[in-house]
């Protein structure tokens, strides 16, 4: 049978408002939607220029140009920074600069006015020494929001950049606020969404021919297949957010295992010689690694034995399978993955391209967006989101205040991933 849900809640309630979106095109009946825009800051090159720019110029996937399916009616930024665009850009395109979050949503009449939002709560570090600055405000803007929908009685979708908090409680209670509320919640970052070098999903689409990209014809997997094994190599150090794309990335493909994801049950971090000796004890595998790397286009120089302060998270499944986010410092400087099939010697592996100069790797996400705003339906389940949220949630931990295991039953989190999956297809630019 085909499934056009893909939400099949085991431990939690889904409330049957988020099914698998059609991607934006021409406009979805009625007037264009009007969205609010919410961000810690709006310095030039951030994640807040990299979402809310192209919501009003437009962006490009290849070859293929798409103006925006929505508009901007509001912006509000804590910050100012002296890099800041934000502001330039809302005079350039008339868009009225909010002082709170309220007055984002209602516009100033009292009531919720606006038919979505765009929250990206990141840390950002002025220059200043006072930490408070540079927490990160997803929660705080969550609960604005919310309270404008209890107020008006009514809500709209959201999408939330990244994680939904960098706290578990936090995180829960974001999503509890979604199912009650009745509000359809998108989240997550871009590594996930991003073009593929060479493209691998699995099932593969029944006329992907990757001839083009001087590699092999993979065979077709029928969804539901066996892993064997399954890493992602982060770019850059443990402390870098990278990490979170990167447990993002395996989670988009192991959701895709057979019998659906199950939860986490264990969640390790490994640090400098533990790294190593933990490959040699067989809890990952070297062979992944060093197929992943293989995928690189911009290698770094040395073994990755060599690399300075390296790390290994472990993710243990309540079915028993496994997976591995691995940080090699300043060896790596890409998203690189790799999966061994049940049953099959040969190891597939990708490049998730992350473009640095045009940051082309965002415009899927947008895309997404788009059509979460248009017709209030996600491309992807934000379970898988909640979930990954849980396990960066535990592993920062273990990184801050030592330790090498967490018990995770908070995290027997279920659901069916979409028939297709969603991500970029082609090489990008």
């Amino acid at each position: 049978m085909r499934r056009r849900g893909f939400l099949q809640v085991g431990l939690l309630a889904a409330s049957g408002l988020q099914s698998q979106a059609p991607l934006p095109g021409k406009q979805i009946g009625g007037p264009r939607k009007r969205l609010a825009a919410i961000a810690t800051a709006y310095p030039i090159g951030s994640n807040a220029d990299d979402l809310i720019t192209r919501f009003l110029q437009g962006y490009w996937i290849n070859d293929d140009f798409h103006p925006p399916a929505c508009d901007i009616a509001s912006l509000y930024t804590l910050q100012v920074p002296a890099n800041d665009v934000g502001r330039r850009l809302a005079a350039a395109y008339r868009i009225p600069v909010a002082s709170s979050i309220s007055d984002a949503l209602t516009l100033r009449t009292g009531s919720l006015e606006v038919d979505g939002i765009l929250l990206v709560g990141d840390e950002y570090e002025p220059s200043t020494s006072d930490a408070t600055l540079r927490r990160d405000r997803r929660f705080n803007f969550f609960e604005q929001a919310v309270k404008v929908f209890k107020q008006s009685g009514r809500s709209v979708p959201v999408f939330c950049h990244g994680y939904l908090s960098t706290d578990w409680d936090e995180a829960w209670q974001v999503y509890q606020w979604s199912r009650d509320i009745g509000f359809p919640l998108m989240a997550g970052s871009s590594p996930p969404v991003t073009f593929r070098r060479p493209d691998l999903d699995y099932h593969l689409p029944d006329n992907y021919d990757d001839a083009r990209l001087g590699d092999r014809n993979p065979p077709r997997y029928p969804q539901g297949v066996e892993f064997d094994g399954a890493l992602v190599i982060a770019p850059g150090s443990e402390s870098s957010g990278a990490m979170f794309g990167s447990l993002e990335i395996l989670q988009s493909f192991l959701e895709r295992r057979k019998g659906g994801e199950t939860g986490i049950r264990t969640v390790e971090r490994f640090a400098g010689a533990d790294v190593w000796r933990t490959t040699r004890e067989g809890r990952w595998s070297r062979e992944l690694m060093l197929a992943a790397l293989r995928r690189a286009e911009k290698s770094g120089s040395g073994r990755p034995e060599d690399a300075e302060h390296p790390a290994a998270w472990l993710i243990t499944y309540n079915d028993g399978n496994q997976g591995c986010v691995l940080s090699l410092g300043g060896l790596v400087s890409e998203y690189l993955a790799a999966f061994r099939i049940k049953g099959r010697h040969e190891i597939d592996s990708t490049l998730c391209y992350t473009p640095v100069a045009s940051r082309n790797d965002f415009s899927l996400l947008v895309h997404g967006i788009s059509g979460l705003m248009q017709s209030g339906m996600c491309p992807y389940p934000i379970e898988r989101t909640l979930l990954t949220n849980g396990a960066f949630a535990c592993l920062r931990t273990l990184t801050q205040r030592g330790g090498q295991r967490i018990e995770t039953p908070m995290l027997k989190i279920t659901y069916t991933a979409p028939e297709r999956s969603f991500y970029a297809h082609g090489r990008g630019w």
